[in-house]
């Protein structure tokens, strides 16, 4: 059964992340925006860094399951885009703060996920070695990842999704 504090904390938290920075949120300011009191905060969770941890892993969760499947190279991309365009403010704000490694950690989780499952359903039915299927995981893995950070580095300005297409378009060795 879903506990309404506890998700009245992580709503608020989301809300007040979207409108300032991280480092300009307190745990006052999340109680007084969700209405419970200081210690339920504290009930639920042990500071602000676990609150963060939560929100991103659940995010990234949410995303793995709307996407079960990845049928080709632009609904990966797809997919990591949506995660990180669904909450722009807040990811921006998370990305630009001290807490920049949790959204790295999840956002490269989610990049291993999407080229894990795009990979094995294009290399279904071929003979490929583990080892040539890992680094083929691994070397995409890494280009989304790049790609998105050098996104975010350059203030989210550009239509990600478009330069995403584009790159598949005119990326040659991709498994078919």
């Amino acid at each position: 059964m879903p506990n309404f504090t506890r998700n009245a904390i992580k709503a608020s938290f989301l809300r007040l992340l979207s409108q300032r920075p991280l480092n300009q949120i307190t745990v006052k300011d999340i109680v007084a925006d969700c209405g419970v009191n200081r210690n339920s905060f504290y009930y639920h969770f042990e500071d602000l860094p676990a609150l963060l941890e939560e929100v991103v892993s659940e995010q990234v969760a949410a995303m793995m399951d709307q996407h079960p499947t990845i049928d080709s190279v632009e609904d990966g991309s797809d997919a990591i885009v949506e995660f990180v365009t669904r909450n722009r403010r807040a990811v921006y704000h998370i990305y630009n703060s001290l807490s920049r490694d949790v959204f790295e950690r999840h956002l490269m989780k989610l990049c291993q996920y999407v080229v894990t499952a795009y990979v094995d359903a294009a290399l279904k039915g071929r003979t490929v070695s583990g080892d040539t299927r890992d680094v083929i995981v691994h070397y995409h893995c890494c280009v989304c990842f790049g790609m998105v950070i050098d996104w975010l580095n350059e203030g989210m300005k550009e239509d990600i999704a478009a330069f995403f297409r584009r790159v598949c378009q005119l990326h040659l060795g991709w498994p078919q």
